[in-house]
């Protein structure tokens, strides 16, 4: 099943564009799993069954387990094997934000898509469309590419004009027009930029967003789903991480995000 199609088929499954962010950094876990063999991996498999009802996908952070070398990856294998074996048609994306020349990416994609089975991966578009080709040949898989993302500092870069068009408006038509030719790209487009989310939505028709800086980056529910939403009411991936993960109540703040997304598709 392409990507995009899982995606949609989940979302449609449990009426949800909730995706929370697996982002456990070890220094912040409760004191109960830092005692366990492997802390990353009890923790998630906590959140995931908290919440997998409320959620259409689940998105782990690389630098959360990196940070850890080999044992923060047998953690994010093995939350990856449990989401595969007991909520298959649950979508994972790997925030990897990788991008590289093609050989490396080559790499990347082996470890990301194959190894550890990710339905998605974000990426950087700085290298053009010819090093990124070993991720958008995999018409299965999704390429989820920086566009306007939700940091303080993105503008510094994100905002350079050539011909009258800001640079993510650059990469919000390329990608659109001409790098997604399996019909498996999607984009990066920050909650804390509504207005340059709306213009994305115009230059890209009904392409799909992850969309970060719900929660705790401050982004609004209510602005995201009126300039975000395509045509047939999806088209968004909305992303918080540590404000349910690390809440006193993950399944409770969950249902409560859950629940304002939909009452914006509702209206």
């Amino acid at each position: 099943m392409p990507a995009i199609d899982k995606y949609n088929s989940r979302v449609d499954k449990v009426n949800s564009l909730l995706c929370v962010g697996l982002d456990p950094d070890f220094e912040k876990l409760p004191e109960r799993f830092k005692k366990l063999e492997h802390p990353q991996f009890e923790f998630n498999k906590w959140i995931i069954d908290q919440t997998v009802e409320l959620v259409s996908a689940f998105k782990p952070n690389m630098g959360a387990y990196e940070a850890r070398g080999g044992a923060g990856w047998r953690d994010l294998q093995m939350t990856m094997d449990y989401l595969r074996r007991n909520f298959p048609d649950v979508f994972t994306i790997s925030d990897a934000k990788r991008g590289d020349i093609g050989y490396t990416n080559e790499l990347y994609a082996r470890a990301i898509l194959d190894e550890l089975g990710f339905d998605a991966v974000t990426l950087h578009p700085y290298l053009g469309q010819e090093a990124l080709e070993p991720f958008l040949s995999r018409a299965d898989k999704g390429c989820i590419i920086l566009c306007r993302t939700s940091n303080p500092g993105a503008s510094e870069l994100q905002d350079l004009e050539f011909n009258g068009q800001k640079l993510w408006q650059i990469v919000a038509g390329r990608v659109s027009k001409d790098w997604n030719k399996n019909q498996n790209c999607m984009l990066v487009v920050g909650a804390t930029y509504p207005m340059e989310l709306a213009e994305v939505r115009k230059i890209t028709g009904d392409m799909t967003f992850l969309v970060p800086g719900i929660g705790t980056q401050g982004g609004s529910v209510s602005q995201v789903m009126k300039a975000g939403l395509n045509s047939s009411g999806k088209g968004l991936v909305i992303n918080s991480s540590k404000g349910i993960i690390f809440s006193s109540n993950p399944k409770a703040e969950a249902k409560k995000l859950r629940d304002e997304i939909n009452q914006y598709r509702n209206v």
